[in-house]
């Protein structure tokens, strides 16, 4: 009766938008949910500098194609799953995912959807619903499962803080010390110990 939340981007695989950013040269793409707390405003953002350049939804799927999950990941999922049960919440959409998701031996993945018209121009994008993390949490939590929950981003922290226990992996230094609530683990062997922790004293 024991789950653990993951998040995908930052704590499994890299960062999709970065290495988007890297592949064509364009640093607006840098930005992510670890500098913009608010997620509309950065997907308007995203979604403007993809226009303007005219990107579309293949070029950004080429370079997923390429990426690999972060070194230790599968072995850390895989271990993990032979004592909880294992989901992945993303501010992702299943539109990237599933090259990574497959390398990551297909974990249960909870995420949303892109909009793309004809020529394959990404055009908006759809919630599975606002704060699908923490309401996620939240929803385990009322079926009676206890739930333990890792992530690195602004938009991890009503996940975390909706969790039994709530940690940090990966996260950017100045984001950490905003919710000092939230243990900091500086790798998986460390994530593990901790969920094991929290685990013994439910």
């Amino acid at each position: 009766m024991q789950v653990v939340c993951l998040d995908l981007e930052g704590v499994l695989v890299p960062e999709v938008w970065i290495e988007f950013a890297r592949r064509t040269g364009i640093d607006g793409f840098m930005r992510t949910t670890r500098d913009e707390p608010d997620y509309d405003k950065l997907m308007r953002y995203r979604l403007e500098l993809l226009a303007r350049h005219r990107l579309k939804l293949a070029d950004i799927q080429a370079v997923i194609a390429g990426m690999r999950p972060l070194d230790g990941a599968r072995a850390f999922l895989d271990a993990l799953r032979e004592s909880y049960q294992v989901i992945v919440l993303s501010d992702t959409f299943y539109e990237f995912a599933d090259p990574l998701m497959q390398q990551l031996g297909r974990p249960t993945l909870f995420c949303h959807r892109l909009l793309s018209d004809a020529d394959g121009n990404v055009v908006g994008y759809r919630l599975r619903q606002p704060d699908q993390k923490r309401v996620a949490v939240n929803a385990l939590k009322s079926l009676n499962f206890r739930v333990f929950a890792a992530g690195d981003s602004y938009n991890d922290t009503g996940m975390l803080g909706a969790a039994d226990a709530g940690f940090f992996i990966h996260a950017p230094p100045a984001i950490a010390a905003q919710f000092p609530q939230h243990a900091v683990v500086a790798d998986y062997a460390a994530l593990r110990a901790a969920i094991d922790a929290a685990a013994a004293a439910c």
